[in-house]
């Protein structure tokens, strides 16, 4: 379980509480239970290192106030919202007997010993957290699936889960789904062509080559012819002009 150093506060206004921020401290405070509400204050350096570990809102802490212990429950963090740090929490007593709502995280184990997701199978997570119902003191870090000898096409319901009597999910009255393992999503390749149209691409592009030579032999025939036309036009002149100079 962790743990926080905290001091008591008794701010009156904005700017003591600000002061209190800019000294490296973040106010907050503790509720719930027939005592009062309690205002105290805790380091953002050792409050962050808390938050960034997983499931800082489902774990329970002890608070070391002036000497007396007190186990909270984090409820609410707010943050500034520029430099995103953290400047109030929520704590909630955490008292024998006493019931309480809270979203717990899923586990899964075991990935490695699947053979549907050694197959390829996709794991669809339907809930990544369960809202449940009980004591303060019995909250489970988290609830565990384990995936050993799974196949594809299995699903995880809430039954599925091994909960203490005491503890039960705030939806009632049906056995809903939190996981599946689903067949491999595979991409649809494009359709070979058949024999037939092959040939017929390669008859159409012979049949291409064998126009274009003709057409280009054409051409060349009909160049050939217009160079003889214009050589047989010019031996006429050279005669009338020898003829000239007699």
């Amino acid at each position: 379980m962790n743990s926080l150093e905290a001091n008591i506060r008794d701010n009156k206004t904005k700017g003591q509480l600000n002061l209190i921020r800019a000294n490296g401290g973040v106010p907050a405070i503790i509720y719930g239970g027939k005592e009062e509400n309690q205002k105290i204050s805790i380091s953002k350096k050792l409050l962050k290192t808390l938050i960034e570990k997983e499931n800082f809102l489902s774990n329970i802490i002890t608070l070391n106030i002036s000497g007396k212990s007190q186990n909270v429950l984090p409820r609410e963090v707010k943050y500034h919202i520029i430099t995103d740090e953290p400047t109030h929490v929520d704590f909630l007593r955490v008292l024998p007997g006493v019931k309480i709502k809270i979203e717990v995280p899923v586990n899964f184990i075991n990935q490695e010993k699947s053979p549907g997701l050694k197959r390829g199978g996709v794991l669809n997570i339907v809930r990544r957290k369960v809202e449940l119902k009980c004591p303060s003191e019995k909250i489970p870090e988290s609830l565990t699936l384990d995936l050993d000898g799974v196949d594809i096409g299995s699903s995880f319901k809430i039954s599925s889960v091994k909960l203490d009597p005491e503890v039960t999910p705030t939806i009632q009255g049906r056995d809903f789904v939190i996981a599946t393992l689903a067949a491999p999503t595979v991409m649809k390749e494009p359709e070979k062509p058949t024999e037939a149209e092959t040939a017929e691409g390669e008859e159409g592009a012979e049949g291409a080559e064998a126009t274009a030579s003709a057409d280009g032999d054409k051409v060349a025939a009909e160049g050939a012819k217009g160079d003889k036309k214009e050589g047989d036009e010019k031996k006429p002149a050279e005669k009338k002009s020898s003829e000239e100079k007699k």
